[in-house]
């Protein structure tokens, strides 16, 4: 975070926000990950992580209609990366973590079907 506060202008900032959006949403503080999530993609709106990862909060905290909304600029933005990481569990990932690591659970909540 002292990076991030030293230099905003720096090209990896968004890697420092995407991180720490996945970071809230592994805790289960998806408030924190949607708001965050949503903050950084006013800046960074092709962000396909960004994208999955507030359509997966919101879903999980039941906002249903925003969750739905998320969920399809998540399908739009970059298909292939939505594609990639949600029919397969990537191999960084334990397979008992897969559901909700790639957060499966609240991506269904926001009206996506496998």
């Amino acid at each position: 975070m002292n990076a991030m506060r030293l230099d905003p202008s720096n090209a990896h900032y968004v890697d420092f926000l995407t991180l720490s959006t996945l970071s809230y949403y592994y805790e289960r503080a998806f408030d924190k990950a949607a708001r965050l999530a949503g903050r950084t993609l006013a800046r960074y709106p092709k962000n396909p992580n960004l994208h999955r990862f507030r359509a997966a909060s919101l879903g999980q905290l039941g906002r249903m209609d925003e969750a739905y909304v998320a969920l399809q600029h998540a399908m739009t933005v970059s298909p292939a990366s939505f594609d990639h990481f949600v029919r397969s569990c990537p191999p960084w990932l334990r397979p008992d973590d897969y559901e909700h690591t790639v957060m499966i659970d609240g991506l269904r909540k926001a009206g996506w079907q496998d």
